[in-house]
């Protein structure tokens, strides 16, 4: 495994448990008013970084390129912003975090978009 996959597999479900484990402390207190921001915890940091990590894992050579390493560190970031940020905007305290990271997310999407289209396309014998 190539260490951009690597930081996608070790990095999504670290994302998956701390998502999960803010799931059981809202379920535990009754209160799901920061529901949004676990869902796009577990969507964004456990489940893109798996799709972008087996992508970078079966396809080495996307891996190899600097976009891909500034693809996957967009996305660390983007999380990074957007969950406390989710969280501030619920509770009305800004929305500044959310919005960074959400833009910073789509570049990252886009980004990887360019990158799977200028992937080797396998031939077939």
């Amino acid at each position: 495994m190539n260490t951009l996959a690597r930081i996608c597999w070790i990095s999504s479900p670290i994302y998956l448990l701390v998502g999960m484990a803010f799931g059981i402390w809202m379920s535990a207190t009754q209160d799901h008013t920061l529901a949004p921001a676990h869902a796009h915890l577990n969507l964004i940091g456990g489940v893109l970084l798996a799709l972008f990590g087996t992508f970078y894992m079966l396809v080495p050579s996307a891996a190899a390129g600097i976009l891909a390493k500034i693809q996957v560190g967009i996305t660390q970031i983007s999380v990074w912003l957007m969950f406390p940020g989710i969280i501030m905007a619920i509770q009305q305290k800004g929305e500044t975090l959310a919005k960074i990271g959400s833009v910073a997310i789509i570049i990252a999407i886009l980004l990887f978009i360019v990158i799977v289209a200028r992937a080797p396309v396998a031939r077939s014998t």
